[in-house]
């Protein structure tokens, strides 16, 4: 039977136990996982007829990495950082900066972002992120919801049709690499762990 130690996300193995160190290691954390998301998101690999960042990569990894509180934080402080004008997203600054690029065509992935986080998250927490097959579902299933807010937003913008063809259908080829990329590395790094 599984304690509650091997129940945790990966990053616990180097958070203090209490106090203000661990605090401490969390901000730092959150900080480092937004400077990953910034980076990933001006990442592009040209994969057919579109350009594809490595945002949702990101997003899978520091979700299933942190768990789902630490994640979800992580996020929620990226799109701090976003809503504040900071150049954090993919289109930031040539699209525009802050709430209004927020509430643009990429609204619904943005908040999507954050329910991946918590879904990846909370399967982390419950030991998922060590067997890539329960880790891949749980990516897959978050996945489905970011994309389907992503195109509920869109289509609302320019409508279900251009919203499928545009928002959805190019994409997902690369995210479906990107869940099996990000569903087989966590599990990767537990096992090399449990070996040394």
């Amino acid at each position: 039977m599984a304690t509650a130690t091997t129940m945790r996300p990966l990053v616990s193995l180097a958070l203090p136990q209490e106090g203000a160190a661990r605090l401490a290691t969390q901000f730092f954390l959150a900080i480092a996982g937004t400077l990953l998301l910034t980076l990933s998101a001006k990442t592009k690999v040209v994969l057919g007829p579109v350009d594809i960042s490595m945002q949702t990569l990101a997003v899978l990894l520091i979700a299933a990495a942190f768990g789902l509180r630490l994640g979800v934080a992580t996020l929620l402080l990226y799109m701090a950082e976003g809503a504040m004008g900071f150049p954090v997203f993919q289109g930031t600054p040539e699209k525009g900066i802050g709430l209004a690029y927020m509430v643009g065509p990429t609204g619904g992935y943005l908040a999507g972002f954050v329910v991946m986080a918590a879904i990846v998250g909370w399967a982390a927490d419950r030991g998922w992120d060590r067997h890539p097959i329960k880790l891949f579902n749980a990516m897959l299933v978050a996945e489905v919801v970011m994309m389907a807010m992503g195109f509920a937003w869109l289509a609302l913008l320019i409508g279900p049709e251009k919203s499928w063809q545009f928002g959805v259908a190019p994409f997902i080829v690369g995210d479906l690499i990107k869940v099996a990329l990000a569903a087989s590395l966590v599990p990767a790094v537990w096992s090399l762990l449990k070996r040394s």
